[in-house]
This record gives C-alpha cells, structure tokens and sequence, in this order.
C-alpha cells in the first residue's frame, strides 16, 4: 500500500469510527457492510456523507451505488479527494 492510500485508509478509518461510534473499529480493504452489524442502508448513507465532507468531495449516485467494501471507498478516494 502506498503512503497516499494509507493515509486515506487511516482518515476513513477515523470516519468510521466516528460515524459507528467505536472507538477500536479496525477497518480493512475487504470490510463489508457484512463484518459491521450496525451498517445498514441507512448507515451507508450516513457514512457516506462523512466521507464526503472528511475528504472534500461529493460522489455520484453512481459512485455510492458501487461502494460495496473499503477498498472500492479508497480507489475513490485516491481518484477524487481533494483534502
């Protein structure tokens, strides 16, 4: 992993953690809604939103609609964070 992307996942990290409200969540590339029992539609959306304004960016519906796992999160995030 290079230092841009870690940096990324180190800031979506805290995102999470804020937006889930757990302290010790550890995120990887393959976390799913599946391994967080709190993120459901409604939480994604949430997340989200947090993203968006931790990064400076806004995501096309076709973006959200894609973000399946962390890893598709950081693909986005390397193309298109401006913060």
């Amino acid at each position: 992993m290079n230092k841009k992307r870690e940096e990324l996942k180190r800031r979506l990290t805290a995102v999470f953690r804020e937006v889930f409200s757990r302290e010790s969540l550890e995120i990887t590339e393959a976390t799913t809604a599946h391994d967080i029992e709190e993120w459901d539609s409604l939480m994604h959306i949430t997340l989200v939103v947090a993203m968006e304004k931790e990064f400076g960016l806004q995501l096309r519906a076709a973006e959200v609609g894609r973000l399946k796992n962390v890893c598709e999160m950081l693909d986005i995030l390397e193309e298109r964070a401006t913060q």
